[in-house]
């Protein structure tokens, strides 16, 4: 065990990712209207090359995405979905030997993605759709679970909670974390992502953020994804394109909260970030 944030290493397919210090996920969108990079890696080869950037600059995990999950998005078929993402798996797993996160909601998505090599699972809708459940169960890998209002075409049309934000986002999760035992999927596979951006306004975040450390007593990994995101752009008054200052302070914020995954756009200075980060609070570092 590693300071309640569960075990210290993941069994991920053929790799063992090592948790007791963060690791950066890089994003590979293969999408055409992603918010931040869709359309940029649509073709293999170049999805590829990004890939393998990524994999240069110290990302320990790429996470692969074929449906825009960006507020307002609509949904795509599952074949729609498999043609995008399972062509590119299966190339980062045969010539990069990378360990693949798959981003889907769709169970054929995660049977197919899997049986390729994909190492991890990231759902967005917290396995909520049917069969999903049972597909990540069957897998045997680990999967991480975020929280969501609603769906990606609905979750930003005026959010609101009753409850304290982190207090609703804690008592979702706990029920995934039973939904997923009670399916069959071990506890020690479990991933939380508190789901930064998606059904949140931009005080919702800063405050889910600001008391993210909460989420440990729930024993697991944490993951946060902020990268880009538009709560970035409406306190700093900055395009997407000029984000990155503000994705590296939210890290860095991140892994001082209990992190144990970044999932980001900019690998190479979000590994400086979060291991600068890390080498403070261990007052010593070894990667």
């Amino acid at each position: 065990m590693n300071d309640g944030q569960g075990a210290s290493a993941l069994q991920c397919g053929r790799h063992r990712l090592d948790i007791s210090f963060p690791r950066v996920m890089g994003i590979l969108n293969v999408t055409p209207d992603s918010f931040s990079d869709g359309g940029q890696h649509t073709a293999i080869d170049d999805a590829l090359r990004h890939a393998e950037r990524m994999l240069a600059e110290g990302a320990a995990i790429i996470d692969v995405g074929g449906e825009s999950t960006r507020p307002g998005a609509s949904e795509v078929s599952t074949q729609q979905e498999l043609d995008r993402v399972a062509p590119v798996v299966e190339r980062l797993v045969r010539e990069l030997d990378a360990l693949v996160s798959v981003d889907t909601s769709a169970p054929e998505v995660m049977r197919e993605t899997a049986a390729l090599g994909a190492g991890m699972l990231n759902d967005v809708r917290g396995l909520r759709r049917e069969g999903a459940l049972g597909a990540a169960a069957h897998s045997g890998l680990p999967v991480c679970v975020m929280h969501m209002v609603g769906e990606p075409d609905t979750m930003q049309r005026a959010p609101g909670y009753e409850q304290p934000v982190e207090e609703v986002v804690k008592a979702f999760l706990e029920e995934r974390i039973r939904a997923c035992e009670a399916a069959g999927l071990r506890r020690e596979r479990l991933i939380l992502d508190p789901g930064f951006g998606f059904g949140k306004s931009v005080e919702h975040n800063l405050r889910l953020l600001n008391r993210m450390a909460g989420l440990e007593v729930l024993g697991l990994p944490i993951l946060a994804g902020m990268s880009r995101k538009s709560m970035i752009g409406k306190v700093l008054e900055r395009p997407v394109e000029e984000r990155l200052p503000g994705s590296l302070a939210l890290a860095a914020m991140a892994v001082e909260r209990g992190a144990r995954i970044l999932r980001v756009h900019d690998v190479g200075p979000s590994v400086d970030a979060v291991n600068m980060t890390w080498a403070v609070m261990e007052e010593g570092f070894t990667p």
